[in-house]
């Protein structure tokens, strides 16, 4: 039994444990019911996919701390399982010299399902968002059918730089063209012709591809600021592609405005980069992830008061969902039953900007959306 003294003492260290946890705390308290948890992760979760057969699919970057899988199937339970095997998700940080970046996942970014059998994965092979590992990026196709890679589309160096960071990814419905964001320095947009393996970019170092230096993320109602001061300034990061394939959309993370280009231009971009020109489609917030359903609105993941929103067809902006559980609400999918999927990274939680997690329920929601 404690001595009354020992007793006081360990009462006011939990009075100021308690007070230190409630300075670094999110903000809690709101949430919907609307937003059902499918499942969680020892590990920060970024991206998530739903093929054309329900199956589930997430993704773990190498960001803050290295991760045992890179690519996973989510269970029916909420496990996981390695995808497409242990060899590809063999890559460990301390045996870099060991394993090839070519066949490894080396950060995995983004997993995206293109409803046509396959499983496409973007690793701009960057641990830690810092430099590129050198023939590490890639994009990989893999058979759902036989689980099993397929292709492998490697980027050289004038592609995906040394300080590149390939982010995310859209497939044409035709299954010709892929369309990528490169949040690195320098931003832009590359195009890939998936049958002949050739890719371009297009837009780099455009403004409509950087981040807006007027700007200033906020998150828990306070601007968001690395230990050292520094903003987090992300270039061109959401993507989304119109569901007939003619109409490319994007934002810079940091920023506000969402641009547009006809696929047809980032095609020809290839002979002619001049006829590549964005066109703003409109205002909107710091946002990370998109998806455009089959109404013709865009959904985005709102990082500052942990929602998601809408953007009709008409150019109005108007708040669906708002839930506290939502920490830096990610990427989007849609399952073949129109069920809509979330994921909650926690990026303003991380390491990146205190000295250790301070919220680390990486958490995958889904949602009905509006009719």
């Amino acid at each position: 039994m404690l001595s009354p003294s020992l007793s006081a003492h360990a009462q006011t260290m939990e009075r100021l444990t308690n007070k230190a946890k409630e300075l670094v705390a999110p903000v809690t308290g709101k949430t919907d019911d609307r937003l059902q948890k499918v499942a969680t992760f020892e590990h920060q979760v970024t991206g998530v996919t739903v093929s054309e057969d329900g199956r589930i699919f997430v993704n773990f970057p190498r960001w803050s701390e290295d991760v045992p899988v890179s690519v996973a199937e989510v269970m029916q339970d909420g496990s996981i399982r390695p995808y497409p095997d242990d060899a590809w998700n063999a890559w460990r940080n301390a045996k870099m010299s060991e394993l090839s970046p070519k066949d490894h996942f080396v950060t995995v970014q983004s997993v995206v399902a293109d409803g046509r059998g396959s499983l496409w994965v973007v690793d701009p092979a960057a641990p830690n968002s810092e430099k590129t590992v050198k023939d590490g990026p890639k994009l990989v196709q893999i058979d759902l059918k036989t689980n099993a890679v397929k292709r492998v589309y490697p980027f050289p160096p004038e592609i995906a730089g040394p300080a590149s960071y390939l982010n995310d990814v859209r497939i044409a419905p035709d299954g010709a063209f892929a369309y990528f964001t490169d949040s690195g320095a320098p931003g832009g947009l590359v195009v890939l012709d998936l049958k002949a393996g050739k890719a371009w970019r297009v837009l780099s170092d455009d403004p409509s591809t950087q981040f807006e230096k007027d700007v200033v993320v906020h998150v828990d109602g306070k601007p968001l600021r690395r230990p050292d001061g520094r903003q987090p300034l992300f270039n061109a990061d959401s993507i989304a592609l119109s569901k007939d394939g003619t109409t490319l959309y994007w934002k810079a993370l940091t920023g506000k405005t969402l641009y547009r280009i006809s696929t047809a231009a980032l095609q020809n971009a290839s002979q002619d980069p001049s006829a590549a020109k964005a066109e703003k489609h409109a205002d909107t917030e710091p946002t990370d992830g998109l998806w455009i359903d089959d109404q013709n609105r865009i959904y985005l993941s709102a990082i500052q008061d942990d929602s998601i929103k809408i953007l009709s067809a008409d150019g109005k902006l108007t708040s669906f969902l708002q839930d506290s559980r939502l920490r830096w609400p990610d990427t989007f999918s849609q399952g073949p039953d129109g069920t809509m999927y979330v994921t909650a990274s926690h990026i303003q939680d991380s390491p990146w900007f205190h000295s250790g997690w301070t919220d680390d329920a990486f958490t995958l929601f889904k949602f009905t959306p509006p009719k």
